[in-house]
């Protein structure tokens, strides 16, 4: 299963499932872009792909999503918890409305989810779950403050858990991608500033990163080995309102 399936990182996982033979159960909230998408993968992999479009803004859309495929007698050994969005501009001048379906989808939903099938995966001894993460995470985010502080709690919450699972056979790993060439930037209003406007990962090398790293059981991936380095040996050292100003200056228009 892979949440945000129909753009970005999880259209690139999905594309490279399918090549390996997995079937798939896609999720996203547009459903035209998830069955143009579900075609493409059964004629070029002839891969059983089935397409679930939910929002998951919407509260419950999590059980739904796991009562859809217990009623369907579908048992998920990947899950990939890829649904997130960013957000640009200070808190104060923010809309709640949309800060909070932030939340909703980054944080609530993926643990909605993982709390509904990772039981089912305990039980059978086998499974493994990527949950989609950002290098935003290791750091505060001025001028992204909601969408740094999600991608903090998923690396948390996923060691946590990680930790929790030793010896069950199920496995749980965050990736953590840096500035990636999706449709986030624009979305989230984020093009022209210097964190975007520079070098970008691809998401189809980012999503071949993930998949590798969720197989072997690894308990995180960074994609960019040097920017992981840096946040996560360096920054921790360098004084906090200096970290934060460097971290401000990545959201400037370049």
């Amino acid at each position: 299963m892979i949440t945000g399936a129909s753009s970005g990182i999880g259209l690139e996982v999905a594309r490279q499932l399918a090549e390996e033979g997995v079937s798939l159960v896609l999720v996203a909230r547009r459903k035209e872009r998830l069955k143009a998408l579900a075609r493409e993968l059964k004629e070029s992999t002839g891969s059983e792909v089935r397409v679930i479009p939910k929002d998951l803004a919407r509260p419950g859309a999590g059980k739904e999503l796991f009562e859809t495929t217990e009623q369907e007698s579908i048992e998920i050994d990947y899950l990939v918890n890829n649904a997130g969005f960013g957000g640009y501009g200070a808190f104060r001048e923010r809309e709640w409305d949309k800060d909070r379906d932030m939340i909703q989808v980054n944080i609530t939903a993926l643990t909605e989810i993982t709390s509904y099938y990772l039981p089912g995966m305990v039980a059978r001894k086998r499974g493994a779950i990527l949950n989609v993460a950002s290098t935003a995470g290791l750091i505060p985010g001025p001028y992204q403050a909601v969408y740094y502080a999600t991608k903090s709690y998923v690396i948390s919450f996923s060691q946590a858990i990680s930790h929790e699972l030793k010896g069950t056979g199920v496995t749980v790993t965050a990736l953590l991608p840096s500035a990636t060439a999706t449709e986030f930037a624009a979305t989230g209003n984020l093009e022209e500033t210097k964190l975007f406007s520079g070098k970008v990962d691809s998401a189809e090398r980012v999503a071949t990163q993930g998949i590798r790293a969720m197989k072997n059981g690894k308990l995180f991936k960074v994609n960019k080995a040097s920017e992981g380095i840096a946040l996560r040996y360096l920054v921790p050292f360098v004084p906090r309102k200096m970290a934060l100003n460097v971290s401000a200056k990545l959201m400037e228009n370049s």
